[in-house]
């Protein structure tokens, strides 16, 4: 099963409107619009009232952590058992699209209902497929590099993926995109997540080439929601903004403008 990877959502300090408001004068309507969007679509915080992130919410709590690994887990135990691979595969989608039916009744999104199972039916189809176990994992590999991809990109273009991610929950809209010292904070969160996507590969490529199917089940559970989860709390840390909004830290940086 491809590993789910839900953004966090976001925690809205004191203030925030203000600072949204006065973009939104000095540039240009569209872009207080799109900043006041971004913090509206980020007002169902995973933060705690402390202000630190809450990653077990991040990833869907400890049902989203069940549901991202119960199907891969019946796959490769009854394989390893059975041998049969329409049998593994049949148990996986099952299971899947119990916890479908389960958020369907419970009349959540039909998107965020079905994607679990669409992903699992994918990696199942896959398998039978090519008739090799292992190939049931070949859809996270590339979800991975893609990942890896699109993040290495952001962060070169100058918008690193966690900056708009984490500037929801801190309630900072875009404005850390002003200040250098955010922006380096950022990438340098971006890349902490990156780093862990890409330890999947470098673990798990090498077990898919050696055919050895029980360890590379256990490592992908063991490398999935888990350790997205630490590398989410590790770049919510090195980003902390020490307590200084985004318009503190750029006055701090270019003094003789805010005089």
């Amino acid at each position: 099963m491809t590993d789910q990877q839900p953004p966090p959502p976001a925690h809205e300090p004191e203030g925030s409107h203000a600072t949204g408001a006065s973009s939104a004068s000095e540039g240009g309507s569209s872009t207080g619009q799109w900043d006041q969007t971004l913090r509206s679509i980020g007002s169902s915080a995973s933060t705690r009232e402390d202000g630190t992130l809450d990653v077990l919410a991040t990833i869907g709590g400890w049902r989203g952590l069940i549901e991202s690994v119960l199907p891969s887990a019946v796959f490769l135990v009854v394989f390893t058992f059975t041998g049969q691979l329409w049998g593994a595969g049949i148990g996986a989608v099952a299971v899947a699209a119990v916890f479908s039916v389960l958020r369907l009744v419970q009349r959540q999104s039909p998107v965020q209902a079905l994607a679990g199972l669409a992903a699992v039916a994918l990696c199942v189809v896959v398998a039978l497929n090519t008739g090799e176990a292992k190939d049931f994992y070949v859809w996270g590999f590339i979800t991975n590099a893609v990942y890896i991809l699109v993040m290495g990109i952001s962060v070169v273009v100058g918008w690193p993926l966690m900056g708009v991610l984490f500037g929801l929950i801190r309630g900072e809209g875009l404005e850390w995109r002003q200040v250098a010292s955010r922006r380096r904070r950022y990438s340098v969160a971006t890349w902490f997540v990156v780093a862990a996507l890409a330890l999947r590969l470098i673990v798990q490529v090498p077990l898919y080439l050696s055919d050895n199917l029980v360890a590379l089940g256990t490592t992908r559970l063991a490398m999935g929601l888990p350790l997205y989860g630490l590398a989410l709390w590790m770049a919510w840390l090195v980003s902390a903004p020490a307590g200084q909004s985004p318009a503190d830290e750029q006055r701090m940086e270019h003094p003789d403008r805010h005089r």
